[in-house]
């Protein structure tokens, strides 16, 4: 579970970034919609390039909770790859296993998603997977430990407890929430994937460094 301390940089750091982070920090959103601290309300002097570059980076990077090297390797990875970077890059992401077990519903959040998967509670294709990161293929299937599926996050899950604080299930995912498994049919595009960023202005921000 998240500390009080947690909570509340969350909050922060999803009021200064724009973006909700936590399901917290959407309800602070909602009576807050501006930056913290005194000057908050007022309008900010106008943001050189690179201060916008770098916030739609930050932007990007905690909505799937991942530190600066993890993103870096990615986004050389996706540069790599045929077809749009930025597209590449969130595909990239969006693959990953903690971030499939909160599209999933398994999860609230991202943070929680990593913990179930570190905490081993996680199988793919009937395998124990305990890193986060590890990247999910199409065809495979995603789903809950045996002996892990009468905890209460998992019985809350498979009720449909997280639906208030969650995006629609994307087209690139089949899931039986009662089953807690969910497969991978397909790459995600970067249209169908839950996040808010401007992707071009992270790949201008990574390739001016």
């Amino acid at each position: 579970m998240a500390t009080k301390s947690q909570d509340r940089r969350k909050v922060r750091l999803s009021r200064a970034l724009g973006v909700a982070l936590t399901p917290k920090a959407a309800k602070y959103l909602e009576k807050r919609p501006y930056a913290p601290g005194e000057h908050g309300r007022t309008k900010r002097k106008q943001d050189s390039d690179y201060a916008v570059r770098l916030r739609e980076k930050q932007r990007l990077r905690e909505q799937y909770g991942i530190r600066e090297k993890q993103m870096r390797n990615t986004f050389n990875e996706a540069r790599r790859k045929d077809g749009l970077t930025g597209e590449n890059l969130v595909e990239l992401l969006e693959m990953r296993l903690d971030a499939l077990v909160v599209r999933s519903g398994f999860a609230r959040t991202t943070a929680q998603a990593r913990q179930l998967v570190v905490h081993r509670h996680i199988l793919v294709d009937g395998q124990l997977v305990d890193r986060p990161s590890f990247r999910v293929k199409p065809g495979q299937l995603v789903h809950v430990k045996e002996k892990s599926e009468s905890l209460e996050p998992f019985q809350v899950a498979a009720a449909g407890g997280h639906a208030d604080v969650l995006p629609p299930v994307p087209a690139y995912l089949e899931v039986e929430l009662d089953k807690l498994q969910a497969r991978l049919v397909r790459r995600p595009k970067r249209a169908e994937v839950p996040v808010t960023c401007d992707v071009q202005l992270v790949v201008e921000y990574y390739a001016a460094r």
